[in-house]
């Protein structure tokens, strides 16, 4: 995905920093805006992972800093819970002058309540995610309860939340108590996606329960069993990503055009400096990504580039046999292909005195399932030899490569 560091002003006249992750060379599908957890911010490693994931899957996903959080200017000391819905508002609003209106607002745990309140303010939003959110935005003064007396006595008082140090004013609190999520939320008629986990003990799973039940349909649940409420393992936040990306596209209408022929024959690959060896893989109407394992510095989120290889030669090799067998009507029920990829010494060649003179070497082992005679399953394996990948792969392959360099955008 191709990231930019973005900013924008909100009606204070305050700059609010954002970070803008959309797909390489395609306009996205749609746009979403994801809003983080209470004194969070934009670089929330959940919040990353699961942007990454829907930029990879064609969706252009912004993430902002509310008001004296992360890289935006203000002072959160002097911030409420509707100044937080109002930094939603305007960031769509410079989504839209921009780009176009966002049509998913995602928010995860406070954020997962002030996107529900700026939705309603937001027409153009097709569809709504939280994301271990409380039933009421009142809930996070538990948060608070060592600290409550001295804001209610002297009107402010200096908390720890999650090992950093934030002013919290009595205003503050005063205007959490005024927003009933519950009354907002049955007159909402967006589609709305409920992500928690029965393990969550910052925001716990009644939260989800009473939402869900206030909520009008389309709605649904999706239990993220044995996750934290930060999400910190990271396949729990790619888990939901997927999640996410799949049930949108119920709601949100794409924008996938007829794809001209240089588009089907074009494979468009892309890996920022950021993302290690996780590499993004697009062609027309399909994506997916490789990656390397986790013990040579990889993700393990996808194939590696030999396996991806394997699996081309794999695939065809099995369509090539039943286009074969339906065509001569013979009994083929199922092809299972296995195939591996090593590297061994040449045992005759020009330089076979060098210790280091290899061969790639590709064992493909067939598993055919079906009532075939002896000539016909040797016929087959013959057929197999000639599929295309095959013939490409054993005759060699010219490979021309070009070159050009894209500067930096300015920010």
């Amino acid at each position: 995905m191709k990231r930019k560091t973005i900013h924008f002003t909100n009606r204070h006249g305050l700059t609010l920093a954002a970070r803008l992750q959309t797909p390489i060379g395609r306009k996205p599908r749609y746009f979403a805006l994801f809003a983080h957890c209470f004194t969070c911010s934009k670089n929330f490693s959940a919040i990353k992972n699961i942007s990454d994931s829907l930029a990879n899957q064609g969706v252009g996903v912004m993430a902002f800093d509310f008001t004296g959080l992360g890289n935006s200017e203000g002072d959160f000391s002097k911030t409420d819970f509707s100044s937080n819905i109002n930094d939603l508002i305007d960031a769509a609003g410079w989504l839209e002058d921009n780009y176009e209106a966002p049509k998913l607002l995602i928010g995860h745990s406070l954020g997962g309540a002030a996107v529900l309140f700026a939705a309603a303010e937001l027409p153009e939003t097709c569809a709504l995610v939280t994301i271990g959110a409380p039933a009421e935005p009142e809930h996070v003064t538990r948060l608070l309860k060592d600290d409550l007396s001295t804001i209610e006595k002297e009107g402010k008082a200096r908390v720890n939340i999650g090992g950093r140090d934030f002013t919290i004013r009595r205003e503050f609190l005063e205007d959490l108590k005024k927003r009933k999520l519950e009354d907002l939320i049955g007159d909402l008629r967006i589609p709305l996606l409920i992500a928690h986990s029965p393990q969550d003990n910052v925001v716990g799973i009644k939260n989800a329960a009473k939402l869900y039940v206030a909520a009008h349909h389309p709605k649904s649940f999706i239990s993220l069993d044995g996750a934290d409420h930060l999400l910190t393992d990271e396949q729990d936040s790619l888990y939901l990503a997927g999640v996410i990306s799949s049930w949108a596209t119920r709601y949100i209408p794409g924008r996938e055009k007829e794809p001209t022929e240089e588009e089907v024959q074009t494979v468009r690959v892309s890996l920022d400096a950021e993302d290690d060896f996780t590499t993004p893989i697009e062609t027309a109407g399909h994506r997916w990504m490789a990656d390397e394992p986790k013990d040579v510095g990889g993700r393990d989120l996808g194939p590696n580039p030999y396996q991806l290889l394997l699996s081309a030669l794999g695939a065809c090799t099995a369509m090539t046999l039943q286009m074969y067998a339906r065509r001569k009507k013979w009994d083929l029920k199922e092809v299972n292909v296995s195939l591996g990829h090593s590297k061994r010494h040449l045992e005759d060649c020009m330089e076979c005195d060098k210790s280091d003179s290899k061969i790639d070497l590709v064992e493909r082992k067939l598993e055919l399932e079906g009532d075939l005679s002896e000539e016909q399953q040797k016929k087959l394996l013959v057929i197999a030899n000639r599929c295309p990948v095959h013939k490409t792969m054993e005759n060699g392959v010219d490979i021309q490569t070009a070159l050009s360099i894209k500067k930096k955008e300015k920010e």
